[in-house]
């Protein structure tokens, strides 16, 4: 894991809230001059640290209205139907994100995003269900999003021992 100083840190901070900023403001923000802050950003980039930039789009906007979290129980627990199943999600645009998950009867969780329910029923009958090994389906429909962030917390990790 690469060692992050105070100005990693916060170059990490204000890319999270504007990863447009050009990189003369960036420099600015954290103190450095543009030439080392671009160095820093590169290497950061290099590292892994920084995955990807990415826009982020306003779902309701877009008419994508309805969230939903969904729970897959899987009808055999073996590699080729996981490795079968996790391949075909990842072609449904509804699908955000997908985990492996413990500590529930799904062996899946999906976050789908579509228009509304009956865009739901269709994604979900026509397709989701469909997939081979999907034994069970249970839905979560998100009512209001109480904390909508993606910024990660790259403060200095705590002292595990106080």
């Amino acid at each position: 894991m690469l060692e992050l100083d105070r100005i990693d840190r916060n170059i990490l901070e204000q890319l999270q809230l504007n990863a447009r900023i050009t990189n003369l403001e960036l420099a600015d923000k954290v103190g450095l001059s543009a030439t080392p802050c671009l160095r820093r950003v590169k290497r950061l980039e290099d590292s892994g640290v920084i995955d990807r930039h990415v826009t982020l789009l306003n779902a309701e906007a877009l008419g994508l209205g309805l969230t939903a979290y969904v729970g897959i129980s899987m009808d055999r627990h073996t590699p080729d139907r996981f490795e079968a199943f996790e391949k075909a999600i990842t072609i449904l645009p509804e699908i955000l994100e997908c985990s492996i998950v413990t500590g529930q009867q799904a062996d899946f969780l999906l976050k789908v995003v579509v228009r509304d329910m009956q865009h739901y029923e269709q994604f979900l009958l026509g397709r989701l269900a469909k997939l081979e090994g999907v034994a069970g389906v249970h839905s979560s429909f998100v009512l209001r999003k109480i904390v909508a962030k993606t910024q990660l917390p790259v403060d200095k990790p705590l002292n595990p021992r106080g």
